[in-house]
């Protein structure tokens, strides 16, 4: 990955923590890595804890950046949340996956926060 594209990787989570911020999430962690995946932000909305998927785009030619998430990069995001989960002992409590999407329109950034973007999956359920 190029310097430019990891200024600009890390310029967008700071956008999507800002966000959470003003969106009155408390974040618990960045970038947090497990040998199965990564989860870019995990944080508490209320009593959930939500693990949020980071992307940004900078045209829509190839789909939102919702679209780019795919059922194996869930995978990787359900199994990292399940061992946070594990590892921190909050296995009773309630947890989500939310997505921050960014897109450039006209160059000027578009933000959004997308609560509940996917499911865990049944396999993996504890």
């Amino acid at each position: 990955m190029s310097k430019n594209n990891l200024s600009l990787g890390r310029f967008t989570e700071d956008c999507a923590v800002d966000l959470l911020k003003k969106s009155n999430y408390k974040i618990l962690a960045r970038n947090y890595r497990t040998k199965l995946g990564e989860i870019d932000i995990v944080a508490t909305d209320k009593d959930t804890i939500c693990f949020v998927e980071v992307k940004m785009r900078r045209t829509e030619r190839f789909g939102s950046p919702l679209d780019s998430i795919s059922r194996f990069k869930q995978r990787q995001i359900s199994k990292a949340a399940l061992i946070y989960l594990k590892k921190n002992k909050l296995l009773d409590k309630k947890a989500r996956f939310d997505v921050v999407s960014m897109i450039y329109l006209n160059n000027s950034p578009q933000i959004n926060l997308i609560k509940n973007a996917f499911e865990l999956e049944e396999r993996y359920a504890v």
